[in-house]
């Protein structure tokens, strides 16, 4: 995969991947085994590499356990044989089970069984990028990143990132790491999107650019409404997800679409939309290195998929940014 222009590096990780990342959690939960098995194929084959779950996907749907999205890549990459085509990235330290049962955090006990668990599902004997779902200030720095350590010397997990992190906590585990000389987080994984910019720009992009990290963000069309797809209550019906984004619908959030919708029509002879034009403005933002962005049919990834060869001016950036600015 390295040296294809195409790629991007996932900071010092070692990892080179394409400018979307698929996000999982639809696996088991809005896309059935042969939907996500559709899913996985295209994107692929369309030369995209690094997908993204969690063990926890998809605890939140009545009669699920967890570890429903990592069955199903699981199966997929036994079926299709494409183990070496992808990256998988998944994530450990949200609960697994009832309270009191141990199962969640960052402690050794837990990672060393919570990666046993990941592996059997993923079917795979490697982990390409394990993330740290969430902070756990219980647990010492030295024994989170110890049991990573032991993890990648076995050749199970290649490299480590954070997700959910704050930018105190962050700074203070990769200073932990060079104390300790244990393996760092390479990458992180935190909400952003035109909709919410404050909380990632204002104190972890310049700690992410400062310490070489890697960025795959989360949330990248704003639970959906950077589709155009809600312009109304009215609309907040259309999907499981509909809910999320009734606090989007004001004058700025307006104001955002209008702005899509405008560049969107500039670029119509590309097949732009307001999808992809929210995607191609993170893509183009130096601190992110890949966007992650979930769908749950085929033509609905397509249309995700041209962002990633989508160039917008520099006026367009400048007019979202106008926009969009908290």
């Amino acid at each position: 995969m390295n040296g294809t222009p195409w790629l991007r590096p996932l900071g010092r990780s070692g990892l080179s991947v394409a400018p979307i990342t698929f996000g999982g959690n639809v696996f088991g939960w809005t896309a059935d085994d042969k939907t996500s098995f559709a899913l996985l194929d295209a994107f692929v084959d369309g030369g995209f590499n690094l997908i993204d779950t969690a063990d926890v996907y998809s605890r939140w749907v009545p009669g699920h356990i967890g570890g429903e999205s990592e069955a199903i890549i699981g199966k997929w990459l036994k079926a299709s044989g494409k183990r070496d085509r992808v990256l998988i990235a998944t994530k450990v330290g949200k609960p697994m089970g009832d309270e009191g049962s141990g199962r969640t955090g960052l402690s050794r006990r837990w990672i060393r069984e919570a990666v046993h668990d990941s592996l059997m599902r993923l079917q795979t004997d490697r982990i390409d990028l394990y993330q740290s779902h969430d902070d756990d200030a219980r647990t010492p720095f030295e024994e989170t990143f110890g049991a990573f350590a032991e993890l990648i010397a076995e050749g199970k997990v290649r490299a480590i990132g954070a997700s959910n992190h704050t930018a105190p906590r962050l700074a203070e585990a990769l200073a932990a790491s060079a104390r300790l000389k244990l393996p760092r987080y390479e990458s992180l994984q935190p909400q952003y999107n035109l909709m919410e910019r404050a909380g990632y720009e204002a104190e972890l992009e310049p700690l992410v650019r400062r310490e070489g990290l890697g960025v795959i963000n989360f949330f990248g069309l704003a639970r959906g409404f950077l589709t155009g797809k809600y312009r109304s209550e009215a609309d907040l019906s259309k999907s499981p997800r509909g809910g999320g984004v009734k606090g989007y619908l004001n004058a700025r959030g307006f104001a955002v679409l209008k702005a899509l919708d405008e560049i969107a029509a500039a670029h119509a002879q590309e097949g732009a939309t307001p999808a992809r034009v929210a995607l191609a403005w993170q893509i183009a933002r130096p601190s992110i290195t890949s966007p992650i962005a979930s769908a749950t049919s085929v033509a609905q990834w397509e249309e995700l998929a041209g962002a990633a060869r989508l160039v917008l001016a520099a006026s367009e950036i400048a007019s979202l940014d106008r926009v969009s600015a908290d």
